[in-house]
């Protein structure tokens, strides 16, 4: 499928105003390019696997907006009443240049693009890699894990994903049942599988969850039935808590955000095994006092705390 595109040329501050007017004629869902330098916040809550590479911000901006192509599509107008649209914003406002340009795009663009930049690497001993790549040199490499993340999910190349790896390495076993919650792709529990866990669950909000670490089991070689997901929100769903059970895990791991973690933490209590293992990160470095007092106010045991980067893993025993 074809999708017409428009470009505007313009500057940071007039961004929202000319999204806003915009709208008024059907052009929604802009993309905005621009080098606004990301708060931590917004840092934190982007929380992707490939960090964006930002320069010093120069005030341009760039505003796309898509139109599914159609033989009924007329661009000529539409065009012309977004420069209306502009000229009317001119009359009140500065939005630089607001020059407009015009070009073709498709969705295979949107969806392969990112690829270029994902390619194997390490954890350790651990090897991950794309599926769109082959192994190098497979008869001298240790473990191999076969990741497919798709468009929804991260890749194992974040920081918090390879904190929540070396620890489930450092204590999973051949008795291991381990839960993962927010499951994404299905990275943590397949790793555990790999390292010798008994069996994996694993929860998550998105439904494409299901298809994405269906994937990934295969392409590693792991039979469906040592990991079994739920879609659901375990904080507040008693059917998911049911589902995953009580008083169960050996490890729980959770790679989410501390806002999560704070109402997560006392649900997981219950799934874990006394002596059992909670794993955590998805903490950025100045949350790590909060996520240490829910631990605490829990009755949880800190064992370990490890960084890498401005990201945190805090790794409690029950």
């Amino acid at each position: 499928m074809k999708w017409q595109k428009i470009t505007i040329k313009t500057i940071t501050e007039a961004e929202d105003i000319i999204i806003c007017y915009l709208e008024e004629i059907g052009l929604e869902g802009a993309q905005i390019e621009d080098k606004i330098p990301l708060t931590p916040l917004e840092k934190e809550q982007m929380f992707v696997d490939i960090p964006p590479q930002t320069e010093e911000d120069d005030g341009v901006a760039y505003l796309n907006f898509f139109i599914e192509d159609n033989d009924d599509l007329n661009m000529d107008e539409i065009v012309e009443n977004v420069k209306t649209e502009l000229e009317a914003i001119k009359q009140f406002t500065d939005i630089g240049e607001g020059t407009i340009y015009l070009s073709e795009t498709e969705d295979l663009d949107w969806i392969n693009n990112w690829k270029q930049y994902f390619h194997q690497f390490y954890i350790d001993d651990l090897l991950v890699i794309p599926s769109w790549e082959e192994v190098e040199n497979p008869e001298t490499t240790g473990k191999i894990l076969h990741i497919d993340p798709g468009t929804a999910f991260g890749t194992g190349a974040h920081e918090t994903t390879q904190l929540c790896i070396r620890q489930i390495k450092k204590y999973v076993n051949s008795e291991t049942e381990i839960l993962d919650v927010g499951c994404g792709s299905g990275i943590l529990g397949i790793v555990a599988l790999m390292y010798g866990a008994k069996h994996a669950k694993g929860t998550d909000l998105d439904p494409c969850a299901l298809d994405a670490s269906k994937e990934n089991l295969e392409n590693n070689g792991i039979n469906p039935n040592d990991f079994e997901i739920i879609i659901g929100n375990i904080i507040s769903e008693k059917s998911v808590q049911d589902w995953a059970g009580y008083e169960k895990y050996d490890i729980v791991v959770a790679n989410i955000l501390h806002n999560v973690l704070d109402p997560l933490t006392p649900v997981i209590v219950n799934q874990l095994k006394k002596g059992g293992i909670y794993i955590t990160s998805g903490i950025i470095d100045e949350k790590e006092e909060f996520v240490l007092d829910v631990m605490k106010r829990e009755g949880l045991e800190v064992l370990e705390v490890t960084r890498q980067g401005e990201w945190v893993s805090i790794t409690a025993r029950k």
